[in-house]
């Protein structure tokens, strides 16, 4: 299992108005000296001044990560089954 993700290395465009205003906002916090702006660095941001926001992520992701995990089980169970059936 990979211990990093590396979409947390990738930098962040303002090419919407929520991403913009997210970058500018950022970017006056973190002021990192090439001036990118990456995704991680906005997770640290919103963890720290928004931490309900990406908690109600987590907690959706991993909620559906559990009820897949249940019906991939379910579905193995049935694969089984039906070759011992045979």
């Amino acid at each position: 299992m990979e211990d990093s993700n590396p979409i947390l290395d990738e930098t962040v465009l303002g090419d919407n108005d929520l991403k913009e205003f997210v970058v500018n906002y950022v970017g006056g916090i973190v002021d990192p000296e090439d001036g990118n702006i990456t995704v991680e660095m906005i997770v640290d941001i919103f963890a720290e001044q928004f931490p309900e926001f990406l908690m109600a992520v987590a907690e959706e992701n991993f909620i559906r990560g559990y009820n897949q995990a249940f019906l991939d089980i379910e579905a193995h169970e049935q694969a089984v089954k039906d070759v011992s059936d045979e």
